[in-house]
Order: structure tokens, then sequence, then C-alpha cells
């Protein structure tokens, strides 16, 4: 008989009193570990952690993807599960992580995310399936990708398999708070790429690159299906990229 494998949870949160408690709650039963590592938040977050017993650590925020990998650092046991404050997991992805913890056959799981988005389940605008791979073999695999789009990428040869069930991602109460992270992301996303060098083309990336976008999310993705959140989203999104390509036609001006 297998012996089941322990599993650390390990979330990274900054002014997350909304949302921390509820995803604690949803991971107590697959969790044999909870590392929270907070980057010095100004709200109840440090309090709520306190008061539900996880290893709560502060460090300060170098990005989104050195955060994270930070954060694995410091679980205790080889296999983790990394979740955002804002995420919560279903009852079917419980039972699913607790198979695989029971009987671990393979490197990685991934499983796929529903998002809420201002009180609505988004199923289309390229929305869903978001597959996410979030369980994993620390030895096999890290935190990559370019801030603020980061993912979790494993060794060659590594096995991955995908499981039942939604981790389900509550991403924005407000269409401020969806306009807040635009701001926000743009930014970081505007930096990485003017630290690799590259520019922003008036046409193809300030002009064409929005209005693609719009159309790719709205008709192609079918967020028409998500009624006004899905035009919203489909805006918003569009609108990020304009944001990103404008900020780095800023960052190289002479």
């Amino acid at each position: 008989m297998d012996k089941p494998v322990k599993i650390s949870v390990v979330i990274i949160t900054y002014n997350e009193e909304k949302n921390i408690g509820r995803c604690l709650d949803s991971v107590r039963e697959v969790a044999d570990e909870i590392v929270v590592v907070d980057s010095y938040s100004t709200d109840k977050t440090k309090e709520i952690c306190s008061s539900m017993k996880v290893k709560f650590l502060q460090h300060h925020f170098e990005g989104h993807i050195e955060q994270k990998n930070y954060a694995v650092s410091c679980a205790g046991y080889w296999h983790v599960l990394s979740l955002d404050a804002d995420e919560v997991l279903s009852e079917n992805l419980k039972q699913s992580i607790l198979t695989a913890k029971q009987s671990w056959r393979f490197d990685g799981y991934s499983f796929n995310r529903l998002t809420n988005y201002c009180g609505k389940w988004i199923r289309h605008s390229g929305w869903y399936p978001d597959t996410k791979l979030r369980l994993w073999d620390k030895s096999k695999g890290r935190w990559g990708g370019v801030n603020p789009h980061d993912r979790v990428m494993m060794d060659e040869q590594s096995r991955v398999c995908h499981i039942a069930g939604d981790l389900h991602h509550y991403s924005y109460h407000t269409i401020k708070d969806h306009i807040d992270q635009i701001n926000s992301f743009s930014e970081i996303a505007a930096r990485a790429a003017y630290a690799e060098g590259r520019n922003a083309n008036l046409l193809l990336n300030i002009v064409f690159n929005p209005l693609l976008t719009f159309f790719k999310k709205y008709f192609l993705k079918l967020g028409i299906l998500d009624g006004y959140q899905g035009f919203m989203i489909a805006i918003h999104t569009a609108y990020g990229k304009f944001l990103k390509y404008i900020k780095l036609r800023e960052l190289n001006k002479p």
C-alpha cells in the first residue's frame, strides 16, 4: 500500500483580509502545513492568519515569480500546492487532491480554474477552462514566466496529470478593482518588456493589438455569452494591452 505524501500549501499575500480566511478554510483537509508569505500587509491579513494557526512569514515583494519561489522554498515538504489568496478549492478538487496525495503517481497535477467576476462565474471569454498546474514535487519544477504572468514550469521529462474539480477564483468584486489591477499589472509588464530591450510600435501594438484582443475575447472566445461581464472583460483586457504598450513606449523615450 502506498504511503500518503505530505503537502505544504503555500500562499502569498498583501492586504488580503477579504479573501485569506476563505482560502485557508478550503485547504484544511488537504494540507499538512500551510505557509503564508506576506508582503507586509497594512490591513488585518496578519491577524487573520495568526488566528488560523498557519506558518506566517513576511518578506519584501520583489516580483510575483520571485515571491512565489521564495514561498515554495519555505515549505517543509517536497510536495506543494500553491494558491493565491483569492482562490478556493472546490469540493470536487479537494477530493481529487486527496486521492493524488494518497497515491502520488506523477510529478505534477493540473486542474481547471473557474473565475468569479463581479458576482458572475465566467465560462467563456477565454477564462475557462483556465488550466493551472499548482500541485507538484518542488524538486521537479518552479515558478517561471514573465512578471506578472507567472506559471509553474516543470523540468523536462516530468510527468503531469490533469485532475477533476475546479479551483474557484474570486477575481474582482467591482469594476474598480479590475481597473486598479490593470494599471498595476500593465506597469509591471511594461517594465519587464523594457528590461528585455523591447519597444512598442504605434500601429501594431498600440492600435491593432488592443482591437484584436477585444475581437478575440468577445467574439472568438464567446465572451458575448457571458453577458455584461463578458463585454467588460473584453474591453478591459484590450485596455490592459493598450496601457502596457503606451507605458513601454514612454519608457523608451530618450
